[in-house]
């Protein structure tokens, strides 16, 4: 089952808010545009705004306020991806060169800052103050979340409480926003709006471990990314976390040396991703995902049946058995 499938329900929604994507992103600077069209290129899955539309569909149905929620997510997301290739250095998005690896990061920064400010506009220009203060708590809540693991990374340092904490800010945040926003757009039932928001959170949590679990278990080919490169960036994820909780304080010194080397090449990944394997670290991984997603599920059970709901369900398995 591929995404398409899964979002089925909103395909005709998901095709109307593509081509409003593109109208919005649309620049009359020719660098700009030219930038810009190669971001709609390296567009990846747009779960973030296909869970806009779901989740305006299972509280009463899709309507203005929606498309522009979904455009304002989409906005903001790409800018923050743009901005995060930046301050890692990253050279493939999705398979394709990074902003930064084709323009630089003076260019990619800025291109991330116009996404940014286009996305405020866009809202301000049609007074959807809810959807704006709601999506900027989440731009927030990433920029802590991100500095939060610098911090951690710096130290080698990090405690699955902290972690959980990084993830649920830098990733489930948006998640959570999106399908709040949705929901906010179809009713005024703050039950409702809860429960969207919950299921985002918990979905969002449970896909960030299932792409941590990818770097020690991911196909490159398949990913878009190398296997192993979280570990040369140093990131301290929970597979990880749980291993060096499960060893002893000597071999624990020797894993954070590894991971201390001071260049990248010298990072042995085959060895750290040995260990964690050694010392259960992909299934206890694997198991505090499993129970993320069971919270996310029960957060939708009270939703009319649908096929809405239905594809609720089916994207929570889909991120489950993802594998890139």
């Amino acid at each position: 089952m591929n995404i398409k499938d899964v979002t089925a329900s909103v395909a005709d929604e998901i095709e109307l808010f593509q081509q409003k994507y593109k109208t919005v992103l649309h620049s009359s600077n020719t660098l700009v545009d030219k930038v810009t069209r190669y971001v709609l290129r390296q567009q990846g899955k747009q779960i973030r705004p296909a869970l806009v539309l779901l989740s305006a569909k299972i509280c009463g149905g899709v309507t203005e306020v929606t498309y522009r929620a979904a455009i304002m997510v989409e906005l903001l997301h790409s800018a923050t991806l743009i901005h995060d290739d930046v301050v890692d250095g990253a050279e493939m998005r999705r398979g394709l060169a990074s902003i930064n690896a084709l323009w630089k990061n003076k260019i990619s920064v800025l291109i991330g800052d116009y996404l940014l400010s286009k996305g405020l506009l866009y809202s301000l220009d049609h007074k959807d103050y809810a959807s704006l203060h709601t999506v900027s708590d989440a731009v927030r809540r990433m920029s802590e979340g991100e500095i939060l693991q610098i911090q951690k990374t710096r130290s080698l340092d990090i405690s699955e409480e902290d972690y959980i904490s990084v993830i649920s800010d830098k990733t489930a945040s948006l998640i959570a926003s999106s399908c709040a926003m949705g929901a906010a757009s179809a009713t005024d039932n703050d039950a409702w709006i809860a429960g969207m928001k919950r299921y985002g959170e918990y979905l969002g949590l449970a896909f960030q471990i299932r792409d941590d679990l990818l770097d020690y278990t991911g196909d490159s080919k398949k990913t878009g990314k190398q296997m192993g490169i979280d570990i040369k960036d140093k990131k301290i994820t929970l597979p990880l976390i749980y291993a060096l909780r499960q060893a002893p304080a000597s071999e624990q010194k020797m894993i954070r040396s590894i991971l201390k080397s001071s260049k990248k090449r010298a990072v042995k990944s085959d060895e750290v991703i040995d260990f964690v394997t050694r010392k259960g670290g992909l299934e206890y991984a694997a198991e505090i995902a499993e129970g993320f997603a069971a919270q996310a599920v029960a957060s939708i059970t009270p939703f009319p049946e649908g096929g809405a709901k239905t594809s609720l369900l089916h994207l929570v398995d889909f991120v489950m058995k993802r594998q890139h």
